[in-house]
């Protein structure tokens, strides 16, 4: 059967176009027709082989097939006792009594050991195992004779052998395996699959992967299956998100494609072997927020506190987290802390106003507080007793602030800014809608960074209590205007050599002596700071002191020199 013509030649009349139209339209309608066996048939990979034998039990009809199989020419087959040519001579007996009856007119069915006839150069003819099956028939004349169908069973044998070993892999595989025919429809779905989707493997035949994902995965998954059929290319990780039946929450697979073919060699579908790798991308995904949460880390460290000015540090700050951490950001100082109050009133309960001394964004819009509403940098202002932001001051925990409702921001991060468990201002963290809100380890990352920020702000706050002291110490010390002296004109001018420091040890006095005399006094301490304005305080007393006991300059350097 298998050497029948899948279809006839084309013919070349014209006509036979209308007639081929009808002949479709008939199998339509369910009428018989000849039709190609599809690819994939069976007998692709098992060769039939066909013959027949005579009234006289000899060979009269040998098959292209069988001259395939034994490997004997058709002129040499046709005129052959098949019993002697290829039966074992122990067997020979018992197999032309066989011949007798099938000629007789009984079928029979079985399993034969045959060998091949001997080779033109003397050489002995392979042995073999074949499954016979013989029809009784009968010749025109009406003489009885058979008709042969041989399959040789070392071929069956090794079939069963594949197709055990495919439905173990198949079957036991732990990936989702399918098996794509050429119209990109499931031809064949292993259990791991259909544990996943649902259902028996047998009820995912015929779905495409438009019954699985969703249309613009599927319409880029569709074009793919069609280049592994065309080119035979074999496609290697790719990766494919969709959702389960039941469960909202997206999916990751890793895919492999390749094209499978025949026994003849004709591509019949493409082999998919998926495995789920959303827990992995997740750890993936943990794995480069950790690396990138470290480098943001680092980075503060090394450009948060580069300055002791108050708003500088702040502006630092914002400069690190946007838009690495966050799309907009702002920062909040109390303002008793930033006139230089140590405890400025309302402070206890997160009410106290507040200056926003810096705002940074990586989107256009207009800085906002807890409440939503504008506020400029430079502006005070307070937060509501009930807002998130006043419950984050009041308990030095980080807040999460409601988004707006159909504003641009998405998630709010409201962070106290704690120094030596003192709370000196507030930050505020925001993502855009199209960013990803902020989780648990975001939360732990902001406290971090503003902790660090808060730590440099407060020693910026401490440094400029103390450079106020200072400052107004040493312009105490100092001679006011323009001094005055009997007989003499004094002009004097105090410039510091570092503007930024401004307060040092330097000093200068005019002291009026006994005998219309006066003192000039030109000094100098080394540092910066309260320190070293305090020592320019006491040697400045002591100056005075030595000078008015009417000691000569000398003297007076020579004593001063003892008291330092």
């Amino acid at each position: 059967m298998s050497e029948i013509p899948a279809k006839a030649t084309e013919s070349e009349d014209p006509s036979d176009g209308a007639r081929s139209q009808a002949a479709e339209a008939a199998a339509e309608s369910g009428d018989a027709m000849w039709q190609s066996s599809p690819p994939g048939s069976i007998y692709d990979y098992i060769k039939v082989a066909s013959f027949s034998i005579g009234p006289g039990g000899l060979v009269d009809q040998w098959s292209l097939r069988a001259e395939q199989i034994f490997g004997i020419p058709a002129a040499r087959a046709v005129g052959m006792d098949p019993i002697e040519a290829f039966v074992d001579p122990d067997l020979r007996d018992r197999g032309q009594r066989k011949m007798a009856e099938i000629l007789d007119g009984r079928e029979w069915t079985g399993v034969v050991p045959f060998r091949m006839p001997d080779g033109p150069d003397g050489g002995r003819g392979e042995e073999g195992l074949a499954e016979v099956y013989v029809m009784p028939t009968r010749t025109a004349e009406g003489d009885k004779a058979a008709v042969c169908i041989v399959v040789d069973v070392r071929t069956l044998r090794s079939i069963e052998t594949d197709l055990a070993a495919s439905q173990a892999i198949f079957g036991q595989s732990p990936f989702g395996f399918l098996l794509i025919d050429t119209d990109l429809r499931v031809r064949r779905a292993n259990m791991r699959f259909s544990s996943t989707f649902g259902g028996t493997p047998d009820d995912h035949r015929g779905n495409g992967v438009h019954d699985y994902l969703p249309r613009g995965e599927a319409e880029r998954v569709s074009a793919t299956l069609r280049r592994v059929l065309e080119s035979g290319e074999s496609i290697t990780d790719m990766h494919v998100t969709g959702f389960v039946p039941g469960s909202e929450e997206r999916r990751h697979w890793s895919v492999n494609l390749y094209r499978v073919h025949s026994g003849s060699g004709r591509p019949i579908g493409v082999a998919w072997l998926g495995t789920d790798i959303t827990a992995r991308r997740a750890a993936a995904r943990e794995a480069a927020a950790a690396r990138r949460n470290l480098a943001l880390l680092n980075e503060a460290g090394a450009r948060i506190g580069n300055s002791l000015d108050l708003e500088t540090t702040a502006r630092e700050l914002l400069d690190v987290v946007v838009p690495g951490f966050c799309d907009l950001a702002t920062v909040d100082l109390y303002q008793g802390l930033l006139a230089g109050d140590e405890t400025p009133p309302g402070l206890a309960d997160g009410s106290a106003e507040l200056r926003r001394v810096a705002f940074a964004s990586a989107v256009s819009g207009a800085p906002l507080n807890g409440s939503g509403q504008p506020v400029e940098v430079g502006a005070v202002h307070h937060f509501p007793f009930n807002s998130p932001c006043a419950d984050a001051l009041r308990t030095a925990r980080p807040q999460y602030v409601p988004a707006e409702e159909g504003g641009l921001v998405q998630s709010v991060l409201a962070v106290p800014m704690v120094a030596h468990d003192t709370v000196v201002g507030l930050a505020q963290f925001s993502r855009v809608k199209g960013s990803e809100p902020f989780g648990e380890r975001d939360r732990d990352l902001a406290v971090e960074l503003a902790a660090r920020a808060a730590v440099c702000i407060d020693n910026a706050r401490l440094y400029r209590r103390e450079h106020e002291r200072a400052l107004i110490l040493q312009r105490s010390l100092l001679p006011p205007g323009d001094p005055e002296a009997s007989g003499l004109d004094i002009a004097c001018r105090y410039l510091p050599g570092n503007a930024a420091t401004e307060v040092g040890g330097d000093w200068f006095d005019v002291i009026e002596l006994p005998g219309h005399r006066t003192a000039l006094v030109v000094g100098d301490v080394m540092g910066r700071g309260l320190r070293a304005a305090v020592a320019m305080g006491e040697l400045r007393t002591a100056v005075r002191t030595l000078a008015l006991l009417d000691l000569e300059p000398a003297e007076v350097l020579s004593a001063l020199d003892e008291i330092a």
